[in-house]
């Protein structure tokens, strides 16, 4: 994914989730993946899709339960 893929995908993230601190980076070994975080923690990963001539993005985060337990 290159610089200006990873500025759109994170603006529609910013509008989607109303959160202006998320940010993509890019990843240092990985041309089909950013790395997203909210502030300086990292949530989850987006993939780039272009299999069958569609371009989508997949995001994929992780709720580990050691977080929902922070939340009681």
């Amino acid at each position: 994914m290159n610089g200006k893929e990873i500025g759109r995908i994170e603006a529609y993230m910013k509008r989607t989730f109303r959160l202006d601190t998320i940010e993509l980076r890019q990843r240092p070994n990985s041309t089909d993946s950013a790395e997203v975080y909210i502030g300086d923690e990292f949530i989850g990963l987006v993939f780039r899709d272009d299999e069958d001539d569609e371009l989508s993005y997949n995001f994929q985060m992780a709720i580990l339960e050691f977080d929902l337990d922070q939340m009681d």
